[in-house]
């Protein structure tokens, strides 16, 4: 369970060795997005060249084809920033912060709001390098309590229907929500619903990011449902290659300082791809990524998608 207290950050997700590939099963490939910081702010992040890494696809290693550095021509984000359509209506007091936050994105980056509603992603427009245009479709949460039914149900929706068929664009969400299913409100690790989101999100590609942001109704408010949602709102980050944030068992007092960690990450990513032996159909596998000669943090996803052909 979690431990209570602020957190920023997580370490690294890199964990899981699974089942053992039938031997003789053709050669598939994948790819990831891997953010690499140094480990004191103000540092200059490491340069890791391909050399000093080494995966495993369920417990075989696996082969790096290449190790792409997410700047410059490469770096065609596409980012939706995902707020809970139940979520109390103080959430106004960041709405500034959030504004600055995709006003501080890169120029050729791509935003959209979207809003979490009786289980779909709605969109308040198309993915757009115009960010004031995007940020016209900021506003208070008009749902009631339950509304969202599922934020689980939400980010499968958006994996599924993601608004642009450009696979070569690095795809990034921040879920505003407090993580609680309103199906299941029980932790529960084994969770249906976060299981297909994650899933969901892994074959689409996306790298998950959780701000919590407690919801409407007297029940959400307890200290049960709090750990409930950040836990399974960590299980979704981690094993997406993410970061989860919050402050304790109540609401946090400003976005900015998860902003400013968010920014940096997204400035610090590389893609990796890899080939790795493939059983019968594409799947979602785990991934465990070893980094040499690095004093810094490296997070990368726990499950990656491992398909025929080209990505």
């Amino acid at each position: 369970m979690r431990k209570p207290g602020i957190v920023i950050g997580v370490l690294v997700g890199v964990l899981l060795a699974a089942p053992v590939f039938a031997q003789g099963g053709n050669e598939g490939q994948g790819q990831a997005v891997i953010t690499v910081l140094p480990a004191h702010d103000g540092e200059v992040p490491a340069n890791i060249s391909q050399q000093d890494l080494s995966i495993k696809i369920n417990g075989k290693e696996s082969t790096i084809r290449n190790w792409i550095p997410l700047r410059g021509q490469n770096d065609r984000l596409e980012l939706v920033v995902l707020i809970d359509g139940a979520a109390r209506s103080s959430l106004g007091s960041q709405m500034g912060e959030i504004g600055q936050f995709v006003n501080s994105l890169p120029p050729q980056a791509k935003v959209v709001i979207a809003y979490m509603q009786n289980g779909v992603a709605s969109m308040t427009g198309p993915l757009t390098t115009d960010h004031a245009q995007a940020l016209k479709g900021l506003h208070l949460p008009g749902g009631s309590p339950g509304s969202n039914a599922s934020p689980y149900f939400c980010l499968s929706d958006l994996a599924r229907r993601w608004p642009s068929n450009d696979r070569g664009a690095r795809r990034e969400v921040v879920m505003i929500t407090d993580g609680v299913d309103e199906y299941n409100r029980r932790y529960d690790p084994e969770d249906p619903y976060v299981q297909a989101a994650v899933t969901d999100s892994v074959r689409a590609g996306l790298v998950v990011y959780s701000i919590y942001w407690r919801n409407q109704g007297r029940a959400d408010s307890t200290r049960g449902a709090t750990d409930t949602g950040q836990n399974l709102l960590l299980a979704v980050t981690q094993a997406t290659g993410g970061n989860s944030y919050w402050e304790g068992y109540g609401n946090p007092i400003s976005f900015q300082p998860y902003f400013r960690d968010l920014d940096r990450r997204l400035q610090n990513q590389y893609e990796l791809t890899f080939s790795a032996p493939l059983k019968g159909k594409p799947e979602v596998e785990n991934l465990k990524l070893k980094v040499s000669g690095i004093a810094g943090k490296v997070d990368a996803p726990q499950q990656v998608y491992v398909s025929r052909g080209d990505m």
